[in-house]
């Protein structure tokens, strides 16, 4: 380098000192830490985001498993529906294959306990009902809270309606006192399509009630509609339009004519829609507002009777007693009429059915049923209660 001594400038040498290795170690050492201190920062950071979203996961689970356990049918003891029912006190009702008791499950939650006869059957209903309702969950079907299979006594455990059945109400329809009204009527005919709608297509497999009637329809404390009593429903795949059946099944009035004969056609989905087309005539015409012009009050073939009147553009207010708007009860005449035509083919299917029943205002009358294709007045009587019927062919 330059030497400036202020004289001249002079050259001199200098001695210039390397980096001892000690600093490139330090260097090395600082540079290393820093990325591997970055890679660990960066790798806690992603285990700490999955294991959060795990923990996440595993409480979204837990949740799921206790929404499921309440809905998920539970299965009690006999003594466990002995306690419930209080003994048996409080009996609400007796049918073919049981008898339904009143019972608690808490201080708030009262329930219906169908204890089944063990002389009946083969457990059949009993596997229906359970294996049905146990995986179904709508606003218009009844929900199946447990069970009990103890030894050879079976008991099911219902929600409990106060209001009963809709036979209740429209047994009597004649008398005010017991009318709910055209709205309220409407709208229970509507909830009731949409739950054998849900059952036919809203479910992984159709399930076919068998049974739909007045007297299995609940109502809950505001009057929704609740579809029960599966004993008799059968199960298949949505892509199978034929059934087949060895023994008639249902109760006599609302079997629709191909259950008996394979004349009218194959049994299918469109059986119930029969039946839901009684339900709705019978809503519209009551059984006991007709009773006095037949010697019989059990054998009533109300649906001729409605159509006639419908026909002759009669009024069916003055047969309820109500002084509300006549539109109504007409639609669910006619839709009614249109649900029950002889060949099922000639049926609607219940999505059609819920769309006229809420859409639809001007409807037009359907071909009358009675006119030919079906069986003569005479043999057409609807005895109100249920009957076993003799087997007929299963279907090649």
């Amino acid at each position: 380098r330059l030497n400036n001594n202020g004289i001249k400038s002079e050259v001199e040498c200098v001695h210039v000192s390397k980096a001892s290795q000690t600093t490139k170690f330090v260097a090395t050492g600082a540079t290393l830490g820093l990325s591997i201190l970055l890679v660990l920062v960066i790798a806690l950071y992603h285990v700490y985001s999955a294991d959060r979203k795990e923990k996440e996961n595993r409480i979204k689970i837990e949740r799921f498993l206790e929404d499921y356990k309440s809905l998920k049918p539970s299965r009690y003891s006999y003594a466990d529906i002995k306690r419930i029912t209080n003994e048996f006190k409080d009996k609400l009702g007796q049918g073919a294959y049981g008898t339904v008791y009143k019972g608690k499950l808490s201080s708030e939650f009262f329930v219906a306990v169908k204890v089944l006869n063990n002389s009946t059957g083969n457990g059949e209903e009993f596997v229906n009902e359970v294996g049905t309702m146990g995986h179904i969950h709508h606003v218009n079907v009844v929900r199946l809270v447990g069970f009990c299979a103890d030894g050879f006594r079976r008991a099911l455990v219902y929600e409990f309606f106060p209001n009963g059945s809709l036979q209740d109400f429209i047994s009597s329809a004649d008398s005010k006192n017991n009318f709910l009204g055209w709205e309220k009527l409407h709208d229970i005919a509507v909830g009731i399509a949409k739950g054998i709608e849900y059952l036919h297509q809203g479910c992984d497999q159709r399930i076919l009630h068998f049974d739909i009637k007045p007297h299995n329809v609940l109502l809950d404390h505001n009057f929704t509609p609740k579809i029960s009593d599966f004993g008799l429903a059968k199960l298949c795949s949505k892509d199978q339009s034929i059934v087949s059946m060895t023994t008639a099944r249902g109760t006599m009035g609302y079997i629709a004519p191909e259950v008996f004969s394979r004349n009218f056609g194959n049994v299918s989905y469109k059986s119930d829609v029969y039946s839901f087309g009684m339900l709705l005539l019978e809503m519209v015409g009551g059984r006991k507002s007709i009773g006095a012009t037949t010697n019989n009050t059990n054998e009533i073939y109300y649906p001729e009777w409605i159509y006639n009147l419908l026909e002759g553009e009669d009024d069916l207010r003055i047969h309820i007693g109500d002084d509300g708007d006549g539109k109504i009860p007409k639609k669910l005449a006619i839709v009614g009429l249109r649900c029950i035509q002889w060949h099922p083919v000639d049926r609607p299917s219940m999505k059609t059915a819920v769309h006229m029943l809420e859409g639809v205002d001007n409807l037009t009358m359907p071909p009358n049923p009675f006119a030919s294709g079906g069986p003569t007045t005479t043999h057409a009587s609807i005895p109100a209660r249920r009957l076993e019927l003799e087997a007929i062919a299963e279907l090649e």
